[in-house]
């Protein structure tokens, strides 16, 4: 099997990854979430026109691993965040314990219902979570429920045309319980959201390098399926296949010019990985 496409151990990743020139995924993925408009701390924007004040209370509905939490709870916020693995939530807990969060309370909850009142929240994010439950239309109805009127909402899915392109060679489970059992068309999600009564604020997409990157998992997967060796990876967690940290180095590299602005713009809206709501509960 050629080294590019041989998965290394944990320790042996490691070890690369302490050249200066070493480009983790990870941190590659940040550094373009932040040009497409994720965290913002000069302005305090977890995302363009969705700001963040200590005066606020956030809820994170679906939270995985808290980045999004912690942006809101180190400008104060009063900050809830749930989510169904209850590691999950006490690993967040932990990590909220160190910011200057007002409050925080940690759920483990389906979101249907949310053990919240009405009118409980200024800001509410539920990002990459509906397309794994059985109804969205109902999470949304609980999600604009706890929304104080005026209240700013933050929702993302992955994209239609990402999600239709895996499909010629992802593993059929990729869209099965409990994963993406819905796959959203732009116009679907935006009709969807103002059923539940929510008015559109903006609509945005990034996430190109992450739509390649799995493109090439997925990939680098099945050529090592039939291997000898022993393979069980989590996508999201290190060691990563080689030929991916290639891909990470060259579109680092890339994004670093700022020349390729308007090039990772058109991408991110060709290709997405994700596509973003910004919404306003009336009132």
């Amino acid at each position: 099997m050629q080294d590019w496409i041989r998965m290394p151990s944990l320790e042996a990743w490691l070890e690369r990854a302490k050249d200066d020139n070493f480009v983790d995924a990870r941190n590659c993925g940040l550094v373009d979430a932040v040009q497409s408009g994720w965290y913002q701390s000069d302005s305090n924007e977890l995302f363009v026109d969705f700001p963040i004040s200590a005066q606020d209370i956030v809820v994170d509905v679906g939270c995985g691993g808290g980045g999004a939490t912690l942006f809101c709870a180190n400008r104060g916020a009063h900050v809830v965040f749930t989510d169904v693995m209850a590691e999950k939530i006490d690993a967040l807990v932990a990590r909220v314990a160190s910011t200057p969060a007002r409050a925080c309370q940690g759920i483990v909850s389906d979101s249907c219902p949310l053990p919240l009142e009405n009118n409980f929240a200024t800001r509410i994010m539920a990002m990459e979570m509906l397309e794994h439950v059985e109804d969205p239309a109902e999470v949304l109805r609980e999600l604009v429920r706890i929304g104080q009127p005026g209240a700013l909402y933050l929702l993302s899915v992955p994209d239609a045309a990402a999600e239709r392109l895996q499909q010629g060679f992802a593993p059929p489970e990729y869209y099965q319980r409990p994963n993406h059992i819905h796959i959203f068309e732009r116009e679907d999600f935006s009709r969807l959201v103002q059923d539940a009564g929510l008015e559109i604020v903006n609509t945005a997409t990034y996430g190109f390098f992450w739509t390649l990157w799995m493109c090439m998992y997925w990939v680098c997967k099945e050529a090592v399926a039939d291997s000898p060796e022993k393979f069980s990876h989590d996508a999201a967690q290190p060691p990563y296949f080689p030929l991916l940290d290639d891909w990470a180095s060259v579109w680092y590299r890339l994004i670093s010019l700022p020349q390729a602005a308007p090039m990772r713009k058109a991408l991110d809206e060709a290709l997405p990985k994700s596509q973003i709501i910004i919404a306003r509960k009336p009132g």
